[in-house]
């Protein structure tokens, strides 16, 4: 009865020692989880920390995701701005204003909020153009902005109130080149041109040329101009580019 007894005292005691050990393991409480510090497993004993890890993220005001993620763009690196190219931008065709236009130069005159008169107008032979209501109207030795004003003034008459109209060079007239150069005739006029490049345009020089004795006729209202002129001499509309011919 006693041996009975005493193993019946044993058990319980086990059995609480067994109990104290679990409620002591269940209210434990985990400690604090210490960020930044390497993991102390076999890869990283063996090869040391990741090159380039991220580093963990530190929430100040309380936790959760968004708060995450905002301090993870945070502290990030700065986005790269990307430079998008606009669209491209045809510029107007340039021409000087005192330039005074003659037979061949083709014009582009705009009349705003009248469609009808807005079109583009070639200058014919007799230097004029020819517009709906108002007929012809005289071009040749104005500038752009002196028959806006012609055109304008006839509008005015018994047409429209008050016209708004702009008068822009849409092509130049032709100019001439011949003599000895390979393809010698009319060529369309290419804003900055020169004589070198006008030779260039007809082919360049002919074996027999006499490249330093070229000359350019030059006219206006008021007459033709004639001189000999180096290669680098500016050529303008409808102007004669002669290249004379050597003897020897």
């Amino acid at each position: 009865m006693l041996q009975v007894r005493v193993l019946r005292a044993f058990r319980w005691s086990i059995l609480a020692a067994s109990a104290a050990l679990t409620l002591g393991g269940c209210m434990q409480t985990a400690g604090p989880v210490a960020y930044g510090q390497p993991r102390p497993d076999l890869d990283a004993m063996a090869y040391g920390q990741p090159y380039g890890a991220p580093q963990p993220v530190v929430v100040a005001n309380g936790g959760g995701a968004i708060d995450a993620l905002t301090n993870s763009f945070a502290s990030g690196p700065a986005p790269v701005p990307v430079a998008y190219a606009g669209p491209a931008v045809v510029a107007p065709m340039r021409y000087d204003s005192s330039y005074h236009l003659d037979a061949g130069d083709k014009l582009r005159v705009v009349v705003y909020g009248q469609e009808g008169l807005t079109n583009s107008y070639a200058i014919d032979a007799g230097g004029s153009i020819t517009m709906p209501l108002i007929g012809t109207v005289p071009a040749r030795g104005r500038t752009t902005a002196g028959l806006a004003g012609e055109i304008a003034a006839r509008l005015r008459n018994g047409y429209i109130r008050e016209p708004s109209v702009a008068v822009e060079i849409e092509s130049y007239r032709p100019f001439f080149i011949l003599g000895e150069v390979a393809a010698p005739g009319q060529y369309p006029f290419v804003p900055n041109m020169t004589v070198e490049s006008a030779v260039a345009i007809a082919g360049g020089f002919s074996p027999r040329a006499k490249r330093d004795m070229v000359t350019v006729t030059h006219t206006e209202a008021g007459g033709a101009m004639r001189a000999v002129v180096p290669l680098g001499t500016p050529v303008s509309p409808g102007d004669t580019v002669f290249v004379g011919e050597r003897w020897f």
